[in-house]
């Protein structure tokens, strides 16, 4: 019998096999935390992994096994990578398809153009100067500084003036049916 059969049947050896795993399991681990971060499953690979090895004692020799074992390990941990990004994609294409759907539904349409209704009452009743200040500031995109010189007055009191309206269409939108 020749030597490297005597190892396959060596490993093959449950008293063996449980030293070869004393030895490596904290190792095989503690590479797969390092290699794949904090993959939950790394108890479950390193497991996964030595049943492969003794399933295949017989085909791996005593010298191999240790590159044996981290080989299947690495498969099954990127093997595990990539369903996990396969199904967080799927995850994502749901969440925009579902994002998508809730915005195009009727209820929203309509919830939508109520909403707008509202607002467009609550400007128009607005007094002059807060109504002007407000639809150069949101609707114009002019900065208060930008709309004090438009106006020939301070900043502050732009401030002020976009204040008060903002706080009377809160108070408006609210209190509209």
């Amino acid at each position: 019998m020749s030597d490297s059969q005597n190892e396959d049947i060596g490993l093959c050896k449950e008293k063996s096999f449980q030293a070869f795993f004393n030895t490596n399991a904290t190792l095989l681990r503690n590479y797969l935390y390092y290699k794949f971060g904090g993959l939950e499953d790394i108890d479950d690979i390193v497991q996964d992994s030595f049943i492969k090895l003794w399933d295949n004692c017989t085909k791996v020799t005593t010298k191999t096994a240790k590159s044996y074992l981290f080989r299947i390990a690495i498969n099954q941990s990127n093997s595990l990578l990539r369903h996990e990004t396969v199904k967080l994609k799927h995850q994502k294409e749901v969440k925009q398809i579902n994002n998508n759907t809730n915005h195009e539904s009727p209820e929203y349409i309509l919830e939508e153009k109520e909403f707008m209704a509202k607002l467009e009452k609550a400007i128009s009743s607005l007094p002059d100067r807060q109504r002007e200040v407000f639809l150069l500031n949101r609707i114009e995109k002019k900065t208060y500084r930008e709309i004090a010189e438009l106006s020939n007055v301070s900043v502050k009191a732009i401030e002020k003036l976009m204040h008060k309206a903002l706080l009377k269409l809160r108070t408006e939108i609210d209190n509209l049916p």
